[in-house]
């Protein structure tokens, strides 16, 4: 089957980027700056390889264009599409990713600057998908399989909120070791089990190859982290997250399969809400939610665990959820 040579060819790819890759990264001197209002002990961190999402994204494009090359040949675009948009956000990350290097800090652009650009980004892919077929404006309820016509301006305004919401959630979760990724695989998984059985055989090859590429960048982001990913790589698994569900149809599926993403942002917002009503106090020990519990005595590696499991078993429940959404 085209998407399990898909994995493996990503598996494959990325492994040996990374032998490559992280050296390489080192000579550079491309080193994180950690923020110093995080956890004292991830100071230790300072000067780990970054933008090792490199590594992912390239192994990503190896499987695309040799195991998803039979549907490319037919026509069948739509997973070329998805990668073009999640790479377009892996670019707005490597520009971030330089910035901080260049100043040696970890403020790359601002916030304002990278809303704009994943607004437009958002923008542009909807109105493609819309251009070529691929989309339709109904809103597909999960586990209800209620489907709600939307006019076509209001689906692409919820959409573009939906998915530049994603990337910076996907974004933010990025902030210990290997927990991104851990988080990410199931996803994949369970976007390539869901194309499969709606017979999207093309998104199934590229959900398959961001699974292959993620567990192989797994063997070096793992605690303790030889790489980071960067914003880089965030931000482009981000796009894919989301670019994936719209593709499907079933967008309103990334609150499920992303709990621990849509936890760790509210999480966030919640922080920064109490601190400005209460005049500086915290409701958590510290924001996201991961940095809470690691304050709470949890280890990199429960972390990682626990929401890579937790994850996993929202995959397998939102699965039933959205079997029914295309007749078989």
């Amino acid at each position: 089957m085209s998407y399990i040579l898909s994995f493996i060819v990503a598996f494959g790819v990325a492994a040996i980027a990374g032998q490559i890759l992280i050296p390489l990264l080192r000579r550079l001197k491309a080193g994180q700056s950690i923020k110093e209002d995080g956890p004292a002990w991830h100071m230790a961190k300072q000067g780990t390889p970054t933008m090792g999402g490199l590594m992912f994204i390239l192994a990503i494009a190896v499987a695309v264009a040799t195991a998803g090359w039979e549907q490319i040949r037919h026509g069948e675009l739509k997973h070329v599409y998805v990668f073009l948009f999640a790479l377009v956000f892996g670019g707005i990350g490597m520009v971030d990713d330089f910035q901080k290097l260049r100043h040696h800090a970890n403020e790359g652009l601002t916030a304002g600057q990278k809303f704009l650009l994943q607004l437009a980004a958002a923008i542009a892919f909807t109105a493609l998908m819309r251009g070529e077929g691929y989309l339709t404006p109904n809103l597909f309820l999960p586990f209800l399989n209620v489907v709600i016509p939307l006019p076509w301006v209001v689906y692409m305004v919820f959409a573009a909120f939906v998915m530049v919401g994603t990337v910076n959630a996907v974004n933010l979760t990025d902030g210990i070791d290997g927990l991104a990724t851990g988080v990410t695989i199931p996803v994949a998984l369970f976007y390539m089990a869901v194309s499969a059985w709606f017979g999207r055989r093309d998104l199934a090859v590229l959900a398959a190859a961001v699974a292959g590429a993620l567990a192989a960048f797994l063997i070096y982001n793992f605690h303790p982290a030889k790489v980071f990913m960067g914003d880089t790589g965030s931000l482009f698994l981000g796009g894919m997250v989301c670019g994936l569900a719209i593709a499907l149809d079933i967008p309103l599926v990334i609150p499920i399969v992303g709990l621990v993403y849509v936890a760790e942002v509210l999480s966030d917002i919640i922080q920064v809400a109490y601190f400005k009503k209460t005049h500086g106090k915290r409701f958590f020990r510290m924001a996201p939610l991961h940095h809470h519990l690691e304050l709470g005595g949890w280890s990199e590696t429960k972390l990682f665990c626990v929401f890579s499991g937790l994850t996993l078993a929202l995959c397998g429940i939102a699965f039933l959820g959205v079997m029914d959404r295309y007749p078989m």
